[in-house]
């Protein structure tokens, strides 16, 4: 998931060096947010303010899984126009900018989550800047039209992308109506407040805390308690894994209220093609993509050091009489440098087995483990041989 009360680009950072500097203007409007809860301590405090309270952020948390998530970013279920404008407005009545800008830098995670392109990964920037930093960064305020063509042909949700705060102000105004400044600051102001972080923990803890049941090459996790405050988001191990699916808790025990109601929807007709990942999925039976593969094993081979295994494998080459051929090699070609050097039996290197019970014990069981284990220990080769030819290269 991805939210936030201001725009941000998923090309942010891109060619350009990052700076930690995120006390931006934008974030004037996110801080008074916050501040006007404090309001509570002249209004007070009544039942019905903390029903409505709790009412606004269970339906608006809704708009967001359910909305902003599951059917404007993954198109993981279908739905009428009306019924699209409906989940817009909802989605948009929690401030967090427009259907159109939350699918764009989402879809954008999913193609580079937790890499350096990644806008919001706590392995990249820390936890404090994938949690709210990233929102404010002003170098990233455009929505990239381009990454949702599938939801700019429609004119009311590119209005709402225009004016995003429309749904907030009437719901704000609606509950001072309702109840005055109590209803206000405890009822909008306190559930917006939790809907920003409860949204922000599925950025941030989600690829930190929890369990890994599926290789996806990122650090996305499972959690119970997640799940349960952002309504079933937090079995984000499971979305990583097979994201066309409405249904995020796999398991029958996996509580996902946001599918729950959107089934519920289906029988009366409001929604449906609901998406459901294939069994082999589920059982984690099903063989990763190249891509995931090559990802994860560049993350393996990376936790083998080229320099240091370098050092020792020329320092041990140095008086055999294989290190001729393996000169020769480097200077012809890397690539017949790295198969000679694979084919040598050096204590130095990390053998195919070597790799392969790493791999088993730092990712989670899949079918592709060999795959991911030869790829890395072909990685690791290769990364070797550029640091020899670099050590063997005339001075």
């Amino acid at each position: 998931m991805s939210a936030g009360p201001t725009a941000i680009s998923p090309h942010a950072g891109e060619g350009e060096e990052f700076h930690d500097d995120i006390i931006y203007p934008a974030a004037i409007p996110f801080v008074l947010v916050h501040l006007a809860c404090l309001g509570a301590i002249w209004t007070g405090v009544t039942v019905n303010a903390l029903i409505l309270c709790v009412a606004l952020y269970v339906v608006r948390m809704f708009g967001v899984t359910a909305g902003y998530h599951r059917f404007f970013s993954h198109r993981s279920f279908k739905t009428s126009r009306a019924g699209q404008l409906v989940l817009a407005w909802l989605a948009q009545s929690s401030t967090q900018r427009g259907a159109l800008w939350w699918a764009a830098v989402h879809r954008h995670h999913h193609r580079h989550s937790d890499t350096e392109l990644d806008v919001h990964s706590p392995r990249q920037r820390g936890f404090f800047y994938s949690h709210v930093g990233w929102i404010f960064d002003r170098r990233n305020e455009k929505t990239e039209m381009d990454a949702v063509p599938d939801l700019t042909r429609y004119p009311e949700l590119v209005w709402l992308e225009r004016f995003p705060l429309v749904p907030a102000v009437v719901l704000g105004v609606a509950c001072f109506a309702f109840g005055g400044w109590t209803a206000l600051v405890v009822g909008f102001f306190w559930s917006t407040v939790l809907l920003y972080h409860g949204t922000f923990f599925i950025n941030s803890l989600a690829h930190v805390t929890g369990k890994q049941r599926y290789v996806t090459g990122d650090d996305s996790r499972n959690n119970w308690w997640l799940a349960l405050i952002t309504l079933g988001e937090g079995w984000h191990n499971n979305h990583h894994a097979y994201q066309r699916s409405t249904r995020q808790g796999f398991r029958w025990y996996e509580i996902d209220p946001t599918f729950y109601v959107l089934k519920s929807l289906s029988w009366l007709g409001l929604v449906w093609e609901l998406g459901e990942p294939p069994v082999e999925v589920v059982r984690n039976e099903r063989r990763l993509g190249a891509a995931v593969v090559e990802k994860v094993a560049h993350q393996l081979a990376a936790a083998f050091p080229a320099d240091r295994i370098a050092a020792q494998v020329h320092a041990a080459l140095a008086a055999a009489p294989q290190m001729e051929d393996v000169r020769a090699a480097l200077r012809n070609a890397q690539s017949h440098a790295a198969s000679a050097l694979a084919g040598l039996h050096l204590p130095e290197l990390p053998t195919l087995d070597e790799v392969r019970q790493y791999a088993e014990r730092t990712l989670a069981r899949t079918p592709s483990l060999d795959q991911i284990a030869e790829r890395a220990r072909q990685l690791v080769v290769e990364a070797v041989c550029a640091r020899l030819a670099e050590q063997l290269s005339p001075a």
